[in-house]
């Protein structure tokens, strides 16, 4: 039996299709990308914006097609099939189970034949890891419980539920076991972990501090996606004192107005993050930083824009996610006054877009030259007698070596030019 996965959305989603792809294979099955092969067919959604929804649809209407042609299961699932269950139910009778956020682990269950067992709350899978992989995704915690106004994620993966620490810990095992080189922690708020551990609380920078002894093979710990109201100054200390933690750290700004910021229940300031920002440079001087900004939020005004400009400037991060604000329905956003055209809200991203390229440049141009370790992703595609990796900053590399590589493998880099957002270099011998 074959059978084929399609993901759309955040990395949690992506982690859940490869913990279900690892069940289906242990249990017999094979992996295929070939529609025309696949018994069963998963398709694993996502409810952030309703452009990933129309586009489900439209996959949809690919695999009706298919199922026509050649016997199949279709099974959707993820925060759209929560979502809009009983919609897709009526709208797509050919589908042969919806599963939501919950049920995710019943799926080999029911492709084997079982009955669909309902859930009141969320399950984590027993391993996240995809065989061969030397980076993996270790969930931590599922759901959220701060509701941001333009946010459909409470009511789509629901509130927080953290992961023992015990599984946690033997995940980290399994990873070790595997030659893992770098792992990435998740959650929807992952600095708002909270568990027992040894009769005592856990919280998230005690969390790390637990797992760093295990770490043998694994170099980098990364984690995704902190809140800035939970950013304590024993996290700031855990990732300034342990080398094993990644200094590149995605912290999610969303706009650079406090008036906005409350709007979106954010719960902080602009003054706030910003002496955030600055406590976390001073503290960890290697840091580098990444974030999510939004534009054109209902009732925006140009000044408040500027302010999301100005934040920007002085955050200076070498990444960033830029959209601009997309309605949901069943969000308070959705529904406020002031929405505004997406003309507007589109130019406003176009030139926050162009200042930020313009700015991670500089930032990176600023670096060289310089020396970094980095794990080998493969060979480059441009050039076949270079090898690419990726360094602990989330940057990449494109370098020559004297030595046969494979992915995985550790490097250290002498790099001295940027082409793009690529360093060149060469591989220290």
């Amino acid at each position: 039996m074959r059978f084929l996965i399609e993901s759309y959305g955040c990395q949690l989603n992506m982690a859940e299709s490869d913990a279900i792809e690892t069940m289906l294979i242990g249990r017999g099955w094979e992996k295929t990308e070939d529609p025309d092969k696949a018994d069963a067919v998963i398709i694993n959604t996502c409810s952030v914006r309703k452009t990933a929804e129309n586009r489900v649809w439209g996959r949809l209407g690919f695999w009706s097609a298919e199922k026509k042609k050649h016997a199949l299961q279709l099974v959707v699932t993820g925060c759209m099939a929560e979502r809009l269950k009983d919609e897709l139910k009526k709208e797509a009778q050919f589908i042969d189970a919806v599963i939501g956020t919950d049920e995710k682990a019943e799926i080999p269950d029911f492709l084997s034949g079982s009955p669909l067992e309902q859930h009141d709350s969320y399950r984590f899978l027993s391993s996240y890891y995809k065989e061969g992989e030397f980076s993996s995704y270790v969930p931590i915690m599922n759901g959220c419980n701060n509701f941001c106004s333009y946010c459909i994620v409470p009511y789509v993966r629901g509130r927080e539920v953290s992961r023992p620490v015990e599984e946690i810990i033997e995940e980290i095992g399994l990873l070790e076991q595997k030659g893992v080189r770098e792992i990435t922690l998740l959650g929807q708020n992952v600095n708002s972990y909270s568990s027992q551990y040894n009769g005592k609380h856990v919280d998230f920078p005690t969390l790390l501090e637990i797992i760093l002894p295990y770490l043998r093979s694994i170099v980098f710990v990364r984690f995704e996606s902190p809140h800035p109201k939970d950013f304590s100054d024993h996290l700031i200390s855990v990732i300034a004192d342990n080398s094993r933690i990644a200094k590149h750290i995605h912290l999610p700004m969303q706009s650079g107005s406090t008036r906005i910021l409350q709007l979106m229940n954010r719960k902080t300031t602009r003054k706030d993050f910003l002496y955030l920002v600055q406590k976390m440079k001073d503290r960890i001087p290697a840091l580098t930083l990444s974030t999510d900004v939004m534009t054109g939020f209902p009732s925006e005004t140009e000044e408040e824009y500027e302010d999301t400009l100005s934040a920007m400037e002085e955050m200076g991060c070498t990444e960033a996610f830029m959209y601009y604000f997309n309605p949901r329905e069943g969000t308070r956003a959705a529904a406020m006054d002031g929405q505004i055209e997406e003309s507007v809200r589109i130019k406003r991203l176009e030139r926050l877009i162009d200042e930020q390229i313009k700015r991670q440049q500089a930032i990176k141009e600023k670096m060289l030259p310089f020396t970094a370790l980095a794990i080998v992703t493969g060979i480059s595609r441009d050039d076949s007698d270079r090898y690419l990796a990726r360094g602990e900053h989330n940057d990449y590399f494109s370098f020559s070596s004297s030595v046969a590589h494979k992915p995985g493998d550790l490097v250290i880099i002498d790099s001295d030019e940027l082409k793009g957002n690529t360093f060149r270099g060469r591989e220290r011998v």
